[in-house]
């Protein structure tokens, strides 16, 4: 599956590199891809798209739902 995020407050690349590690410590298969830029964030290879969002909002970002 694949699930699209936008994180107005994912604005670095420090941003992309916590959420990727947040992302990878609950699904290390998952294929992730950001741009900071637009604040898009792309999750593939994940069967629970309710659990990522959780994860990133644990690590300190606001995703909301494309």
């Amino acid at each position: 599956m694949k699930y699209e995020f936008i994180i107005p407050d994912m604005t670095c690349g420090h941003c992309v590199k916590t959420i990727t590690e947040a992302i990878h410590s609950v699904a290390p298969q998952a294929v992730v891809s950001a741009d900071p830029a637009t604040h898009w964030l792309t999750v593939e290879a994940v069967d629970d798209a309710q659990s990522v969002m959780m994860t990133i909002q644990a690590a300190g970002y606001s995703p909301q739902w494309v």
